[in-house]
């Protein structure tokens, strides 16, 4: 039965003194008092979770294909976590930064630079994913104050990327969409094109040349800003949710690298999404064989059982605050929270000390072929890509011309709508290509997942597929 033709019978659960509060059998909100995320189309409240699975008041159950956002790393109902958090309850909830580090804190800490990138000495942790990139640039922006280089302030950043929602974040990112209606409010940031071989790539140059060509492009933009005035280039190792998992051609980071050295300006690699693991490697840059300067993560660090990211940086970053001013003007009140810290200390320790990262690579190459032999002749499957389980999907009107959808069928829209009626939890988006045009899919299950999961994905996302496309006659 389809999530719209659902029979819905109200039932009053409590009287506040604004009103009756309602829900129905099927466990949607009939009336709500929370400010949902679409007003037009409310949830399903959700009531369990276990394993790669969560299920919903009426008692059906969802396949959490993309882990809700390239979240839920570790699945739903982990014991180890669950238990960690209990027992840093029991021995104090909170305690502000301003007066006292916890434990918990300092040992994520410890062991996050254990098997950081090279040159990575420091944890500046915050709630997520959003508040880590603040935190970046900020620092980003002190560290050229405290060394005597206060010119130094302009950002660039790419084109079809997105590094968060809070106002600095979103100025970065290039996702068109989410900016257009906060446009007055952003700062002037730079944007350059994305590495997008499917799309970018000319038929006379190779795959390597492509890359060298797209990278070049930062040291065209700091040349016109002036080499004086650039601080940071801003990127995601691998594009998460804009553009569903595009991984830069082999060179393109070093050649990045190499300019950011040469010019003096920092290099922010954004592995909120696309790190702790996700593609094989607890670190996204390791497979480019680079170094950040400074480095965000979130998503996975708490694996969703705890709000948490962090802002990783550099001794010389660290050490030039440090040696200056001592203080990093920045700050929330609930940065380095314990329980947060404590969670996300017993995700990465199971991350790095089961092997469950190794994991990760031949499952997602397991997913990825599994992909190509459902849809690997399907008209409108453009390009199949990623790295890890962080797979993307692209959707074409032909494959030949590569011509998009039109972007008046709602395709994504449609198409996660039909997979969620299915029992597939998957993170569909349109304007893959300028904010406007292009649809394509995300997926990113739990690295428990086992063959017999990513079957059922691939099986339900097949027949949400077809449907959508029966339905907008493409």
């Amino acid at each position: 039965m389809g999530i719209l033709s659902m029979r819905v019978i109200t039932y009053r659960i409590g009287r506040g003194k604004n009103g009756i509060i309602w829900r129905n059998e099927t466990g949607f909100p009939a009336m709500s008092h929370v400010f949902p995320r679409n007003s037009n189309n409310l949830p399903p409240v959700g009531v369990t979770g276990d394993g790669v699975y969560l299920t919903d008041a009426s008692g059906k159950s969802y396949l959490d294909g993309s882990g809700g956002a390239a979240v839920s790393c570790l699945g739903h109902g982990d014991k180890d976590i669950i238990n960690a958090i209990k027992t840093q309850l029991d021995s104090m909830a909170f305690a502000h930064t301003g007066f006292l580090t916890s434990q918990p804190a300092e040992a994520l800490a410890d062991l996050l630079i254990a098997h950081a990138p090279a040159g990575i000495d420091r944890v500046y942790f915050v709630s997520g994913g959003s508040e880590a990139v603040e935190a970046a640039l900020k620092l980003a922006r002190q560290y050229y104050v405290e060394i005597g280089q206060p010119e130094r302030s302009k950002i660039i950043a790419r084109k079809q990327s997105y590094h968060g929602n809070t106002l600095g974040a979103l100025a970065v990112g290039g996702n068109e969409w989410r900016r257009a209606q906060f446009a007055p409010l952003l700062i002037d940031v730079s944007h350059i094109g994305p590495c997008y071989a499917y799309r970018g790539q000319r038929s006379d140059e190779t795959t390597f040349d492509y890359g060298q060509r797209t990278a070049n492009e930062l040291e065209t933009e700091i040349l016109r800003l002036g080499p004086d005035q650039v601080m940071a280039f801003v990127a995601e190792p691998i594009v998460g949710a804009t553009m569903a998992a595009v991984p830069a051609v082999d060179g393109y980071f070093k050649r990045i690298r190499q300019i950011c050295d040469q010019y003096g300006v920092l290099l922010i690699l954004d592995e909120v999404m696309c790190g702790m693991g996700r593609t094989g490697t607890l670190f996204a840059s390791e497979h480019d064989d680079i170094s950040p300067d400074i480095c965000t993560i979130a998503k996975g660090l708490g694996a969703g059982y705890q709000p948490i990211g962090a802002t990783l940086c550099t001794r010389k970053i660290y050490d030039a605050i440090a040696d200056g001013s001592g203080f990093f003007q920045h700050g929330h009140t609930y940065v380095g929270h314990p329980v947060a810290c404590a969670a996300a200390l017993a995700v990465v320790t199971k991350l790095t000390q089961t092997g469950l990262v190794n994991q990760v690579g031949p499952k997602g190459q397991a997913l990825t072929d599994m992909l190509h032999h459902a849809f690997g002749q399907n008209p409108i499957v453009g390009d199949i890509r990623g790295r890890g389980l962080f797979v993307g999907l692209e959707f074409v009107k032909d494959r030949e011309t590569k011509a998009v959808i039109d972007p008046a069928h709602k395709f994504h829209a449609k198409l996660k709508a039909a997979a969620f009626d299915e029992g597939l939890i998957c993170y569909p988006m349109g304007g893959t290509i300028d904010g406007k045009h292009g649809d394509h899919v995300l997926l990113a299950p739990p690295f428990i997942s086992e063959t017999r999961h990513m079957e059922e994905l691939v099986e339900k996302l097949r027949v949400a597929v077809a449907r959508v496309t029966a339905d907008v006659g493409i």
